[in-house]
C-alpha cells in the first residue's frame, strides 16, 4: 500500500536493502527510522549488504565498521 502521502515511496522501495519479508516500513524511511531508533538501532540502508543480513542494526555495529 503507497502512503498518499509519500512522493519518494517507490525510489525508496527500490534502494530499500532490508532482506526482512513482512516489514511493513520498506520505502516508507520516516517510518523506518522513528522505529529503528525507538530500538536504539540503524535502518538496514545504513549498512552493506552482507551486514544488514546479520540483523545487527546496532550502533555499536555501524561504528565498528566505520572505525576500520
Amino acid at each position: 500500500m503507497k502512503p498518499r502521502n509519500c512522493e519518494m515511496f517507490e525510489k525508496n522501495l527500490e534502494r530499500c536493502n532490508c532482506t526482512y519479508e513482512p516489514c511493513s516500513r520498506k520505502g516508507r524511511c520516516c517510518l523506518c527510522v522513528a522505529y529503528h531508533r525507538d530500538l536504539g538501532e540503524l535502518p538496514a540502508c545504513f549498512f552493506p549488504n552482507d551486514v544488514e543480513r546479520t540483523y545487527d542494526r546496532s550502533i555499536a555495529r555501524f561504528v565498528a565498521l566505520h572505525r576500520k
